[in-house]
Formats: structure tokens, sequence, C-alpha cells
């Protein structure tokens, strides 16, 4: 089954949720990043988090999500867009620890409890918008839940899970959020943390086959959820060979020049997507023709 997002509000607008399914895209920053399980657990809740926060966006907005925490992992980087495209990248993939009681794996270990979650907002203004918080927790979801209720100040619970096989190719993953708008009643805001400190984890709703408006519909009641909209989720990097040779252009001929004399051709390679890109001698003579 495709990875999908759903939109929804609940209790007649007073809250807004998302849902999400990152199975297949968390799956293939495995492979290309070839993280290990504890790493895979990490990325894959910090892009299940980003792409429902992307999806928060408009139009040709996209943000970006930096994770700096103290532990082995190093940062993690997430990129998304308002399209439901998701790429990022964990500085070191080949982290992994023991499980934890009851089989969950250590992310707050390997992301570390000191440190910093920061989201910057790209609406295609002048001005970026970015928010900065501390880690409170390292397990990713309470980290995110921070960030709503500090930096936009938007009362919200954010829940994101990985399951990860044996042999470290991804078994499930999804998450959402749940969001209160401003004057909820008290009454609904009791009935959701009631459901939420009640109900089994989310990785356990996605080995279970629970669908991203079902999770919703656990969590919410499904009398009370209005789904707005559906979107396709999927890995997505926007590096290309043409992207690399404008910025080689970029560096001026000297530095093209120096290439040329001490390497001869150049390997780029996408931090996000591990692509790599071949520049030959001659192709680097070409560019160098360009630049200023």
């Amino acid at each position: 089954m495709n990875d999908y997002l759903v939109r929804a509000l609940a209790f007649n607008g007073q809250v807004r949720a998302y849902a999400v399914s990152t199975t297949n895209t968390v799956a293939e920053a495995q492979r290309r990043h070839d993280t290990w399980r504890t790493a895979s657990a990490a990325l894959g809740r910090a892009m299940t988090a980003g792409v429902m926060m992307g999806a928060m966006q408009k139009g040709e907005a996209k943000i970006t999500i930096s994770i700096e925490g103290d532990g082995p992992l190093g940062p993690i980087i997430v990129d998304a867009n308002a399209k439901g495209e998701v790429r990022g990248y964990v500085t070191n993939p080949h982290v992994d620890f023991a499980s934890r009681e009851g089989g969950k794996l250590d992310v707050r270990r390997a992301v570390g409890t000191e440190g910093t979650l920061s989201v910057v907002k790209d609406v295609g203004m002048k001005d970026n918008f970015s928010g900065r918080v501390p880690l409170v927790s390292g397990e990713l979801g309470e980290d995110f839940t921070y960030y709503f209720a500090l930096s936009e100040q938007t009362p919200s619970s954010v829940g994101v899970g990985v399951l990860v096989n044996g042999d470290d190719t991804i078994s499930v993953a999804g998450g959402f959020i749940i969001q209160l708008l401003p004057d909820t009643d008290d009454a609904v805001i009791t009935q959701i943390e009631n459901s939420l400190n009640t109900m089994p984890y989310i990785s356990e709703l996605l080995k279970d086959g629970l669908k991203p408006e079902e999770i919703l519909n656990q969590i919410l009641g499904e009398e009370n959820v209005k789904v707005l909209d559906t979107m396709p989720i999927k890995f997505e990097c926007q590096c290309s060979k043409d992207r690399y040779s404008r910025a080689i252009i970029g560096l001026g001929k000297e530095e093209i020049q120096d290439m040329i004399e001490t390497e001869g051709g150049i390997e780029a390679q996408c931090h996000f997507c591990n692509e790599a890109y071949a520049f030959s001698e001659e192709e680097l003579e070409e560019l160098k023709k360009e630049a200023k």
C-alpha cells in the first residue's frame, strides 16, 4: 500500500488532526542511507513528523528540521514541503543499541537528551520563520510536542513510530498530530487526554494494520472526525546534476581550475539521498567557461 496522509477536523472544528503512513518512505531512506535499526527509528520518526508539518504549509512553502542532540547519531536533517514530499538523513547512520524493556529501540540514547530541535519555514518571502526549542526527551514525539507548544503556541500531541525488522528493513512507520484550536471545550480536551493516555503505542497500531484515518478514529472517536482530504506521501529529493553544475559554476573559474589540476574529475554526492554525480575533466572545463 502506498503511503498517504489524512487531514481532518474533529469535534465540530475545535480540533485539527493529521495522520500518516510512512512505511515505504522511511524504507526508501533506510535503503539509501544504509541506516541501522536505532538510526532508522530516529530518522523515520523525524521524517514522519516532518512530512506532517510540511502538509501544514501552503503552495511552494517548505520546512527544514534540524535535530542536534548529544547522542552518537549526530544531527538529523529533514526537508519537507506542502506536496507530501520529504527527504532526510542522519549524520551517523550506523548506530544501534540493544532494545530497551518491551522491545523498544533506544532512540533517546541515540539522539541524546541535551540539544535542540530547530524548524525553519521557507514561505518564499525575504525572511524565513524559524523556531528553536531544547530537546526534552530525545524520543522525538515529545520533542515535537514541546516545539508546537513553545514555538507556535499550539497545544498539540505528536505521536511517531517506526518498527524495524531484524535485518534493518522497515516493518511499519507512521504517526499523528492532534492540535487544539482556540477555545476548545474542556470536556473535549479531557476526552482526548484520556484517549491518548490509554491507547497503545502508535507503532503497535501500525503493526495491527490501522490506516491513518483509523488511527484518528481511535484517538478522537469516529463520530467526531471529519476527514478533509488525503495526500500521497513519498521520499523525494530535489538534487540533480544540473543543480550541482550550477553550484560548481558559482565557485568561480579559479576554484574550478584548482579542481581540474588537483583532482581531474570529481564526484559530488547528495547528503539527502546519497545519489552521486560524476563530473569529468572535460565537463569541468565547460563549466569553467560559464563561471566568473
